[in-house]
């Protein structure tokens, strides 16, 4: 059962937070995170991204660097940026995004339900980038990225989450993308009583994005494990910082594709091999081809859209298989245009859905990209599904939003235990 614990949180001030809080550190690469902290010092980016503070020579992986987030988290502690609540809480954490919000609860989930497969993964990680995040960890202490992982909507955590939302808020602030953040906390003993035990009766959560970060805290906890002989199992280093949120509230988004070209064919000799496996149909109506149904992708080829529909005969109720980008990379992209391997094939480009169709015409008429795909977004049921039964999505089949910010909450991994 899951072990979801309240914890003594490190947060920024209320006169700040709006200028601390920040994008995931891999939203950007590094001279955009250098250019936003030249913008706002006081972004979380200076920490999570501590390269910025140093000349672009200096590798990003270097030790001072980590040393350098290290004192930097000290400094904004000692100087009142950030202050630290003593109580055990949860928050409660909502984020709104054209009208529509998505609530949370902050906590930190267990190492040891990540280990024993309480908390699934539906992705692999890769080494070099679990790495970093492992020395970020590590030097700093803490846990400056919440993972974003997700449960089965249950009637008592949604009421007590309601009630949260109804007193005055920590925070309550408009980023400059436009999405609005609002913080409560839950300190009641009773109401942390209740959501500890709601958490407990649970046998699955799932993380939805975080995976890299997810494996990296663990790996860190193990490495402390090893340090330290005679852990008991509730010092902090054996739980990470997370936001839980219930299944109905997510919005998924999809995650389109952009191939550089045809693999050698004309568009005609294109057109006539995807016919074999969809249904082809041109696209008639203004705005281009986003997917209302599962089984049909948008495809953009030469100023043109067009619907194509998994013709019947390849359908599949495999979990992964049967995904809409499983259908596409093994129908098209792997048949006819030869991306035998989208993770480290240089031809074929992933674009987020919340850039829009018109990113897709942008990149094929400037001939960034030949031909581009429109997908129906992966539902958070079928994540769950690939989840349950151990195994894994494709790359890029999920582009969650909004994004959870960095620095309104922090997990200290000091000796202190609960």
């Amino acid at each position: 059962m899951a072990n979801v614990r309240p914890f003594r949180c490190i947060r920024p001030n209320g006169e700040v937070a709006s200028k601390v809080a920040a994008l995931p550190y891999d939203v950007y690469n590094r001279q955009e995170a250098k250019a936003e902290t030249e913008k706002n010092p006081m972004s979380f980016l200076a920490i999570d991204r501590a390269e910025t503070q140093f000349p672009d020579e200096v590798d990003l992986h270097d030790p001072k660097v980590y040393e350098k987030a290290r004192k930097l988290l000290t400094d904004w502690q000692e100087n009142g940026i950030l202050i630290s609540d003593q109580d055990e809480c949860y928050y409660v954490y909502e984020l709104t995004m054209n009208g529509r919000s998505q609530t949370g609860i902050v906590a930190c989930a267990g190492v040891d339900d990540y280990i024993n497969g309480v908390i699934k993964k539906h992705e692999n990680t890769r080494e070099d980038k679990e790495q970093d995040r492992i020395c970020h960890v590590d030097v700093t202490d803490a846990h400056t990225g919440p993972i974003f992982l997700a449960y089965r909507s249950e009637k008592e955590l949604n009421q007590i989450v309601e009630q949260a939302c109804k007193e005055k808020a920590l925070y309550d602030f408009t980023a400059e993308d436009g999405i609005r953040h609002r913080v409560w906390k839950v300190a009641d003993m009773d109401k942390v009583s209740r959501i500890q035990n709601n958490f407990s009766r649970m046998s699955a959560i799932y993380i939805a994005d975080g995976h890299h970060r997810a494996a990296s805290a663990v790996k860190v906890g193990l490495k402390r494990r090893q340090e330290n002989p005679s852990y008991t199992g509730e010092e902090p280093f054996n739980f990470f910082l997370s936001v839980l949120f219930p299944d109905d509230q997510l919005m998924i988004m999809p995650y389109n594709r952009v191939v550089k070209d045809l693999y050698g064919k004309t568009e005609e000799e294109f057109l006539k091999a995807v016919k074999e496996r969809f249904e082809v149909d041109k696209w008639k109506e203004e705005g281009g081809c986003q997917p209302q149904n599962r089984h049909q992708m948008g495809m953009y080829l030469n100023g043109q859209w067009y619907q194509l529909t998994v013709k019947e005969a390849y359908l599949t109720n495999d979990p992964v298989k049967g995904l809409d980008v499983s259908l596409l990379q093994d129908l098209l992209l792997a048949p006819i245009l030869g991306i035998g391997d989208p993770r480290i094939d240089g031809r074929i480009q992933f674009v987020g859905g919340i850039r829009g169709l018109a990113e897709l015409e942008r990149l094929v008429d400037g001939k960034a990209g030949a031909v581009a795909f429109s997908m129906y977004p992966t539902s958070i049921q079928e994540l769950f599904s690939v989840a349950d039964e151990g195994l894994l999505m494709p790359p890029k089949s999920t582009w969650f939003e909004p994004k959870l910010r960095s620095g309104l909450f922090i997990h200290s991994l000091n000796s202190e235990t609960y």
